[in-house]
């Protein structure tokens, strides 16, 4: 099994501030990460590293063996856009169209080849009553769906997902988890699945990506979710509480990854 990732004493940042330092992984092809850590630990900064949005201070970062470049069709995105799409004056198709050939929010395309890739796209994420209804008048689960269609349009080898959860109460963001699971074991495609918190990832995850405190660690849950590692990440001391199946992470008797979540509701992370 190949690496569809791999990074060699990564560093990022932006003008003087370094966001990720000496960052070492492997991503291996088919595998389902779940990206975690505080607002502003560099979720958002290493997805666009991926790519090619942001060229490396130092080290290396390689995705499908080659260093990124800007437009990469083999990579299917979903930024941290929602807050604009109640403001488009499009329906759900149109939405989508927009994006077919990798141009966003542009004016939609009606050939032959649009209409069967905006299909699938559809039907792929089980939208297609969505097509004919205006952004304006969908839900946030609803937005979703169209945003991961959007996404999957080019057949992507390696989808990108930057806080997918954010403003959705549980039973939609269940709802998003599964059928990106689903659809990843169907199409075989690796994911980077970005969230403030790991409960709603736990049982689709096959490892988990910790950044924090500028470092990072890549492991299964149980290699990386420890006092002693989310401790040095952290910079303070953690404690983890595992019970009914969940896990809590806490600091000071506070849930670290629900403070963070709530905090980051509306703002882009590093």
């Amino acid at each position: 099994m190949s690496n569809v990732i791999v990074c060699s004493d990564l560093t990022l940042g932006f003008g003087p501030r370094v966001v990720l330092a000496g960052v070492n992984l492997a991503v291996a092809e088919g595998e389902f990460i779940g990206v975690l850590g505080p607002n502003g630990s560099g979720k958002t900064t290493l997805m666009r590293a991926i790519l090619g949005l942001l060229p490396p201070r130092s080290g290396s970062i390689l995705v499908f063996g080659k260093p990124p470049p800007r437009g990469n069709p083999a990579i299917g995105y979903l930024p941290q856009l929602r807050s604009r799409l109640a403001g488009l004056s499009l329906t759900g198709r149109d939405f989508i169209a927009a994006a077919y050939g990798g141009h966003r929010f542009g004016l939609p395309l009606f050939g032959r080849a649009a209409e069967a890739a905006v299909d699938r796209a559809l039907a792929l994420v089980g939208a297609e009553d969505l097509a004919a209804r205006p952004l304006a008048a969908l839900s946030g689960g609803e937005q979703q769906r169209l945003l991961l269609a959007q996404a999957l349009l080019g057949r992507p080898r390696l989808l990108l997902l930057d806080e997918p959860l954010i403003s959705l109460d549980p039973p939609h963001q269940a709802a998003v988890v599964a059928l990106v699971r689903r659809l990843q074991k169907e199409l075989g495609f690796t994911v980077l699945f970005s969230a403030h918190e790991l409960n709603p990832l736990l049982h689709a995850i096959d490892r988990v990506l910790y950044l924090g405190g500028g470092h990072a660690a890549l492991g299964t849950v149980d290699e990386v979710i420890t006092p002693a590692v989310l401790s040095r990440l952290y910079r303070t001391e953690i404690e983890v509480i595992r019970t009914h199946g969940h896990i809590f992470v806490m600091a000071g008797g506070h849930e670290v990854e629900h403070e963070a979540h709530r905090h980051a509701i509306g703002h882009s992370d590093a």
